[in-house]
């Protein structure tokens, strides 16, 4: 679990909402067609430019994925793929096989290697599910840029709908309370969804998919070090250096 994307929202979220109730009661903000217009609006519009599977899956997954899921240490990744050959160099590729492995990139690479696949094709099948995944990744970080844009885009719209309803009450002194309430509380809602909710989570995507990239190309190198019988001491340091220096002490004795 990512504890920090729940820190930080609900942090974010109360500190905002504290501010609100000092300013006025909490109930001030809350207004029927503001809410309509900018969140079920910018929701309907982003159904409308996607795809339904992206849509969904941008509220199932990917939601889930930045809060329950993390991505794999380098280092463990590192002192696995050493396990992994150290296996191999001792009773063979076949010896592989029924390994626990949780990582699916790395099981898919030690599976292609417990079948003998040549090095061409496993190299190829790797790359064409990374480039899938980074694929992925790439949409979901797009969608969420998108209601980014989207939502403060309705703001304004509700803003100039409650501009027009306070000019056509201008003879009604208890109407342009309520339509003024409309004009500014869409462009809150708007900024809200923007810079909150939806450019935080592109972010948060967009560092994952670098992480797993980075991981998955490590594992890449690995599957080819082990299948060309690199000694495990030197895959090791070679390995070590995609870590940061902090990290490769962790490597020492493998």
């Amino acid at each position: 679990m990512d504890i920090a994307t729940i820190i930080g929202l609900l942090a974010s979220l109360g500190t905002i909402a504290f501010a609100m109730n000092n300013a006025a009661p909490i109930d001030t903000f809350i207004e029927g067609t503001s809410v309509l217009i900018v969140f079920a609006g910018s929701i309907l519009v982003l159904l409308t430019r996607s795809k339904l599977g992206d849509f969904l899956n941008m509220f199932s997954k990917i939601v889930m994925k930045t809060v329950f899921a993390g991505v794999d240490k380098p280092v463990d990744l590192i002192e696995q793929i050493i396990e992994m050959a150290n296996i191999a160099r001792k009773d063979g590729l076949i010896a592989l096989e029924g390994q626990d492995i949780k990582n699916h990139f790395l099981a898919k690479g030690i599976g292609l290697l417990v079948d003998s696949t040549p090095a061409e094709i496993i190299d190829s099948s790797l790359e064409n599910e990374l480039s899938l995944m980074k694929s992925r990744h790439e949409n979901a970080a797009l969608m969420y840029r998108s209601w980014a844009d989207i939502a403060p885009a309705m703001g304004m719209i509700g803003t100039l709908c409650g501009l027009v309803g306070m000019l056509q009450a201008m003879d009604d002194p208890k109407a342009i309370g309520p339509a003024m309430a409309i004009a500014l509380l869409t462009t809150l809602y708007g900024a809200l969804i923007a810079n909150v909710i939806a450019k935080p989570i592109a972010e948060k995507l967009e560092g994952y998919s670098k992480d797993e990239t980075e991981n998955c190309e490590l594992i890449i190198e690995g599957i080819r070090h082990i299948q060309s019988g690199t000694n495990p001491r030197s895959m090791a340091d070679l390995l070590a250096t995609r870590l940061a220096p902090n990290d490769r002490s962790a490597l020492e004795g493998l």
